[in-house]
């Protein structure tokens, strides 16, 4: 461990000034993507709760019970649902109470997907941070070899371009795992999102077939 520590800070002096600020991008982007997770995971946990703790009340088709559920459970799901119920007691039609409820799901999103897209924009600022503490340091090197005695230039050069690249390595090193997080927590994102318009699909399908069932039971009755 002491070994790996002592390579790691020559690592970060041979590199030169530019090291640090990508040193700093990648402690944001790991700040970041650890937000998001636990975040995400958290979320994930109350929608399937609250959809399974919901699917009850959903199959009495009470009204009333639902959007009190749905006004008390703070879960993104719960608040969908409350936008498809409030739309009902205006509309009947499936449409009207689908566009409510997917202005719902517009409505969470953002939070869902909040500082993701900042991963990817700091995977690329550690890359071009590496480029430039390369570019800015292979040029002092050669402005130094250039007063250097010529036995000693090519050492000297050999050593100023190693060190200037360095740069370029930790900016990889910082943006690689930076793009890997940014595809993972946009997965994980975009599959809390899909289960939600799952649960939505589910519960317009269901307090359809209520509607028919409650609209043919007079003529079943008739006809009996």
């Amino acid at each position: 461990m002491a070994d790996f520590y002592s390579i790691m800070v020559g690592f970060m002096q041979q590199g030169g000034l530019f090291m640090y600020p990508i040193a700093v991008v990648l402690l944001i982007g790991a700040a970041i993507t650890i937000e998001r997770w636990v975040y995400l995971k958290r979320e994930k946990i109350r929608n399937q709760k609250a959809f399974e703790d919901f699917l009850p009340l959903l199959r009495t088709n009470d009204h009333e019970k639902m959007t009190l559920f749905t006004r008390d459970n703070q879960a993104p799901v719960s608040r969908i649902i409350g936008c498809g119920l409030d739309m009902m007691k205006v509309t009947k039609q499936r449409a009207d109470v689908e566009q409510a409820m997917n202005e719902g799901v517009m409505e969470v999103m953002p939070k869902l997907e909040n500082r993701t897209a900042y991963l990817a924009t700091l995977a690329n600022v550690a890359t071009l941070l590496g480029l430039l503490g390369t570019i800015i340091g292979l040029i002092a090197a050669f402005a130094a070899v250039a007063n250097a005695d010529p036995a000693e230039k090519s050492a000297l050069l050999s050593q100023s371009i190693s060190i200037a690249m360095n740069t370029t390595a930790f900016g990889l090193i910082a943006a690689i795992p930076l793009l890997i997080a940014n595809a993972v927590i946009t997965k994980k994102t975009r599959d809390i999102i899909d289960s939600i318009e799952m649960a939505s699909i589910k519960f317009l399908n269901v307090m359809t077939l209520n509607r028919a069932i409650e609209a043919g039971a007079p003529k079943m009755q008739q006809a009996a």
